[in-house]
């Protein structure tokens, strides 16, 4: 047993002989499992996944996508999703009791869910109602745990794509006068500002501190964005950007709302991950483009798009660590533990958390 096994035994991790099978071994071990169950199998890939992976993908897209296209297959008893943890989780409230998610390796998570646990998330919710009193609604980026959903689901409050933000934001500032918006402080901030919004009625709370970081009153503070990223999106920088437009003036910017603010506003245009690849699937040949977004969608579009240029925003970017845990090993290792009627990697949200969560998810259904 490796010295990391020793270290996370709560995990039960892949033998080290998956390492060792050449690729097409793999590729065709792979291809003869999703055959042998066809309906009964379901492979969603997201779209930052490495193309090994992705080629197997039954359906791509982005993570609440992926959840609610699970959600309507209920053929599949076993969904093996290639994404991050809380992606699974969300797929797992979504779908139907028989169906089993799986993570291929469980150790495929997200800093920036990690960055606001509940224990955080309920201390901030006391203190600022202290301050504040019943004023706030809490919103919540599905790039969060299921336990932080449930959380805004008790409270009344809905979860947020990067696609649909600005719809529920809208929403949410008529029902209450200020929203708590957890865990990434960029996509709130970018798209609080972007419905006119000022930065000064803006602050971010910390949850180390226990505090909102601002001079302000609180009570001029209509946007409380927790103090949270993503470790990707914020390495891309406003000096990039210049760096690219001096070396070609004719190339065009686009970046992820989860990008830091002065990025975003520096940028010729920012969408959600979908708005991105459609902005170049539809873009004319000859157009250029660099793009402020993972590494592996960035490389994928460029070979989808020989006629057009496109470049990492970040020239020294690597792809999201977390996300491409989920490589051609794992993969063909849970099918195989699915074929041996051993399945591991079960992703499972216990039921008063997943109610919760999904009342959450619901409400931002029901508003967009």
């Amino acid at each position: 047993m490796s010295i990391f096994n020793e270290l996370m035994p709560q995990y039960q991790l892949m033998p080290d002989a998956y390492r060792e099978i050449p690729i097409a071994e793999m590729e065709r071990r792979v291809r003869e499992i999703k055959q042998k169950y066809g309906d009964e199998l379901l492979i969603p890939g997201h779209h930052y996944q490495r193309d090994e992976v992705i080629q197997f993908a039954d359906v791509t897209g982005d993570s609440l996508e992926l959840a609610r296209l699970a959600s309507l297959n209920t053929k599949a008893r076993h969904i093996v999703f290639c994404g991050v943890h809380f992606m699974a989780e969300t797929c797992d409230i979504l779908t139907q009791e028989h169906q089993h998610v799986i993570l291929p390796d469980q150790r495929a998570g997200c800093s920036m869910a990690d960055m606001a646990n509940i224990v955080q998330t309920e201390q901030a919710w006391r203190l600022l109602t202290e301050q504040v009193g019943d004023t706030i609604l809490p919103l919540t980026y599905v790039n969060s745990t299921a336990e932080i959903k449930a959380f805004v689901g008790r409270h009344g409050g809905a979860t947020v794509t990067s696609s649909n933000a600005r719809q529920v934001i809208e929403w949410a500032l008529k029902q209450r006068k200020r929203i708590l918006f957890l865990p990434d402080q960029h996509l709130g901030r970018n798209t609080a500002y972007q419905l006119g919004i000022p930065l000064d009625e803006m602050a971010v709370w910390d949850p180390y501190a226990q505090r909102l970081l601002t001079d302000k009153d609180p009570e001029q503070i209509r946007i409380i964005l927790w103090k949270g990223h993503c470790s990707v999106h914020e390495k891309f920088t406003t000096a990039q950007i210049a760096d690219m437009k001096r070396r070609d003036p004719d190339i065009r910017v686009i970046v992820h709302p989860e990008c830091t603010h002065d990025v975003v506003i520096a940028a010729d245009d920012a969408g959600s991950t979908k708005y991105i690849i459609d902005r170049i699937n539809e873009a004319p040949a000859g157009t250029k483009w660099a793009v402020g977004t993972e590494m592996n969608l960035v490389r994928r579009l460029a070979a989808q798009h020989p006629n057009q240029q496109i470049v990492s925003l970040n020239p020294d970017m690597c792809p999201c660590l977390t996300m491409n845990r989920i490589d051609l090993p794992h993969l063909l290792w849970s099918l195989e533990c699915i074929d041996r009627g051993e399945a591991t990697g079960i992703i499972k949200v216990p039921v008063a958390i997943a109610e919760d969560a999904k009342a959450a998810l619901e409400r931002m259904f029901e508003h967009v």
